[in-house]
């Protein structure tokens, strides 16, 4: 089996370590900075912390140099799948694309270039200390199903999910995974902005009966409008926000909104807050929170211009 992991950060990294791990197979990394790749090239892909892993997947930096895949993961920030899957998309001709982003929408964007899409969800966490080496700070399952507008085969998605288990990533595959994938939204959305606005941890935000009250308003909007679309969340986003603000599981974890706020970069907000808010709109439900957000991180990468 040849997988190719589409954008190489800290999960796309967890991901490709892990699964280079496996003598049946075959890794490609491609991802857009050459730093990143000439490390992985030369001395391995090393993870550290919630697991210690050096393995040698194949990194690239032009996508011309992809082979034929079984299937891909996108792991790019949200803003960035258009251009990283029309750049990949003919390694995937005879294969099956997986998103495992944040946020709403990325199904449809890999739908317009590939015939075969998986709707992921994952939720272990990282960053990059230096390249070559991610920090691995989160440890958490991921849920993979057919994208109801061009879905892969749930046979190919078993075979994808089977791969990520045996390489310690576990993985279940199911025939809806729109219930992970809106509990995974409605927790990044409620509880990565607060702490991109604030400077605080996961758990420090959690301490904050103030903010907390903030986080549960957030997840209240977020689950109207997943039930509004009829979808069912497969657990409450509740209990896996006070689970994550636990000492030993991501009280200290700098969530990747608040890793690109304090590096300038543009963030997610869109793709989180901004994609409930236009769910919402869609369907009738109010999400003025949700909004309000929105459009304070939209402010705070705007003073970067100034």
């Amino acid at each position: 089996m040849r997988i190719c992991i589409v954008g190489c950060g800290a999960v796309g990294s967890l991901f490709a370590a892990n699964l280079a791990l496996l003598d049946d197979v075959e890794v490609w990394a491609y991802d857009a900075s050459a730093e990143h790749v000439e490390a992985i090239n030369a001395h391995g892909l090393r993870l550290s912390g919630a697991g210690e892993v050096l393995s040698h997947p194949r990194a690239t930096t032009d996508p011309n140099q992809l082979p034929a895949c079984d299937f891909g993961i996108v792991a790019t920030k949200a803003m960035h799948t258009d251009a990283a899957i029309a750049a990949t998309a003919h390694a995937f001709a005879s294969g099956s694309v997986a998103t495992v982003q944040n946020g709403l929408g990325n199904e449809h964007v890999l739908a317009a270039h590939v015939r075969r899409v998986i709707r992921g969800t994952t939720f272990p966490a990282g960053k990059i200390v230096e390249p070559g080496h991610v920090q691995w700070d989160v440890k958490g399952d991921t849920t993979l199903g057919p994208f109801e507008d061009q879905p892969a085969e749930l046979a190919a998605v078993q075979q994808l999910a089977d791969a990520c288990t045996r390489a310690g990533m576990p993985t279940q595959a199911v025939e809806d995974a729109r219930g992970p994938q809106w509990r995974k939204v409605i927790f990044n959305a409620s509880t990565n902005p607060i702490g991109a606005l604030t400077g605080l941890t996961h758990g420090r935000v959690c301490e904050r009966p103030d903010l907390r009250a903030l986080v549960s308003g957030l997840v209240d909007e977020g689950k109207a409008v997943a039930a509004a679309q009829g979808i069912e969340l497969d657990a409450d986003p509740e209990d896996l926000i006070d689970h994550a603000a636990k000492r030993e599981v991501a009280y200290g974890h700098k969530a990747s909104m608040l890793q690109d706020v304090e590096a300038r970069r543009t963030t997610e907000i869109d793709y989180l807050n901004g994609g409930i808010v236009r769910f919402g709109r869609e369907h009738g439900v109010p999400t003025p929170l949700n909004a309000a957000i929105w459009a304070l991180v939209k402010g705070v990468e705007q003073s970067w211009q100034q």
